[in-house]
């Protein structure tokens, strides 16, 4: 390093240091001294999400608990330029929160009231920061409940779940979070407070509210959402069936569903993620198996009853040499339990995993999941399938070792060939986790030039100067040149990995 390098990396961090401190004190003014965090141990605290593969310092950290606070954040930020990451429990896969090194991270945690619960609408109004199984726990003395339900539900928190419209092991009957979503309050980057509300049969425009969802935090913060509530179904029963093929297992889904059985859940796990879940949860899973499906029905007993034993036959025709019925509501949950604690069981058994978040028709989960099969040995790389079967979301976990030189880059390269096989597939390059920083490469390749800079344009309307959660999700034609994925011409695939397919 040369002199005048240090010179310059020295006069940057005492500009960092002189701006912290101008803005820590801006915020002070409205804020408690500890809901604004400026010191560097602490700060680490923020420098990642769920993909903890990526990290940076922000420049500080805000914990607002009002909406007019917020307010007064985003106006501070918007005058003075300064980057604004919204962050809720850090839970997200993508990068979606991860900190602007010149930014500030707004911590939605201390938002975390529900507002109001509605028995008679069936509704309710909370606040960013509350957990997404709090909201089903606080309505179900009304028989109601939330349906989304992301595995990390326990942790979670709703304005993520916005932010990145997320599914769960029901949203296949139910809808991801965009169709439990009836109103949103978000606070622009201006500082002004928007209220975005699709509950009036009477609505007329274009559907901000459907923009909104899944926007990663790019066009605002928001600071307070109005969810539908379900009644809680009369009954609920689980089918388990056992396979020795994967791709049989596989197969079987668009059969059910092609039946016209429309399961409220339906979860594949193959071999590797059967084992860790059992040797975690001891779910009663039948460890030999090469792969389980978990069928929920729910509805009325005469509709769960007439329901099972065709899900029951479609299984066996389709290759099963086994399923089990839960004998109660305790082995139902049991059985659900170990699907949700899959990716921390995996967790156990490698030292780092890459979770991957792909979306392809039901019709090619036996093809994809071959090609996955193949490009584990390719990479010599373990991967673990568990995913949302029924909709066609996957959820890859590639095992590797952050401590190998050089074995973090490879995962990033076999989770590449993945997505771009999604795509080719007639697929997307995510279901519920977001792009984040981790598939802006490959949002290159699913858009092109033109949706991408209609991307930008939408943005620009909300976000004109570029604020709001910078360098995520949507890739300049910079990025996209460095992808090496062009526009599509003359019907030609836009990527070289592509044209195999």
């Amino acid at each position: 390093m040369t002199a005048s390098t240090q010179k310059a990396g020295h006069e940057s961090i005492e500009q960092n240091s002189a701006k912290r401190q101008k803005l820590a004190n801006l915020f002070r003014e409205f804020l408690d001294h500890e809901s604004v965090v400026d010191a560097q141990g602490s700060l680490a605290a923020y420098e990642c999400d769920g993909l903890s593969a990526y990290k940076k310092l922000p420049l500080l950290v805000v914990l607002p608990e009002t909406v007019q606070q917020v307010q007064q954040v985003v106006k501070i930020c918007s005058e003075h330029r300064v980057p604004i990451v919204s962050r809720g429990a850090g839970t997200g896969l993508s990068g979606g929160s991860l900190p602007h090194e010149e930014g500030i991270v707004l911590s939605l945690t201390k938002m975390n009231r529900i507002i109001k619960l509605d028995k008679l609408s069936r509704t309710a109004i909370v606040e960013p920061g509350v957990c997404n199984l709090a909201v089903s726990d606080a309505s179900k003395q009304m028989g109601l409940y939330y349906a989304p339900d992301p595995s990390s539900q326990i942790a979670c928190s709703i304005g993520g779940n916005v932010a990145e419209n997320a599914g769960g092991v029901h949203c296949l009957k139910y809808g991801l979070t965009l169709h439990n979503v009836l109103a949103v309050k978000l606070v622009l980057a201006n500082g002004e407070l928007m209220l975005i509300d699709q509950q009036s049969m009477q609505t007329q425009g274009y559907d901000l509210l459907a923009l909104v969802v899944g926007s990663e935090g790019m066009l605002g913060v928001v600071v307070e959402v109005t969810l539908k509530l379900l009644a809680i179904p009369e009954c609920a029963r689980v089918v388990m069936g056992i396979f020795d093929d994967v791709e049989m297992a596989a197969n079987s889904v668009a059969d059910i569903i092609a039946r016209g059985i429309i399961p409220a859940g339906i979860e594949l796990m193959d071999n590797p993620a059967i084992r860790a879940a059992e040797d975690f949860v001891q779910a009663g899973y039948p460890v030999e198996a090469e792969a389980i499906l978990i069928c929920e029905l729910d509805g009325t007993e005469q509709e769960v009853e007439a329901q099972i034993g065709g899900v029951e036959t479609f299984m066996k025709a389709a290759g099963a040499t086994e399923t089990r019925l839960a004998r109660d509501e305790a082995e139902r949950l049991l059985f659900w339990s170990g699907r949700k604690a899959a990716f921390p069981a995996v967790g156990r058994i490698s030292p780092d995993y890459y979770c991957i978040d792909g979306t392809i028709p039901r019709k090619t989960l036996g093809v994809v999941l071959r090609e996955i099969m193949r490009l584990s040995e390719e990479y010599e790389l373990p991967v673990a399938n568990v995913f949302h079967a029924g909709d066609g979301n996957l959820h890859p976990l590639i095992l590797y070792d952050a401590n190998v030189e050089g074995a973090l880059e490879k995962t990033e390269e076999l989770g590449s060939k993945i997505l771009l096989f999604c795509i080719a597939q007639g697929g997307t390059i995510t279901g519920e986790h977001g792009v984040g920083v981790e598939k802006i490469g490959e949002m290159c390749v699913q858009f092109s030039d033109l949706e991408r800079a209609q991307f930008h344009a939408i943005r620009d309307c909300f976000d004109p100067h570029g604020i709001m959660n910078p360098g995520k999700a949507i890739p300049t034609l910079a990025r996209c040149a460095e992808f090496n994925a062009m526009h599509v011409h003359n019907g030609k695939l836009p990527h070289p990995e592509l044209e195999r397919f």
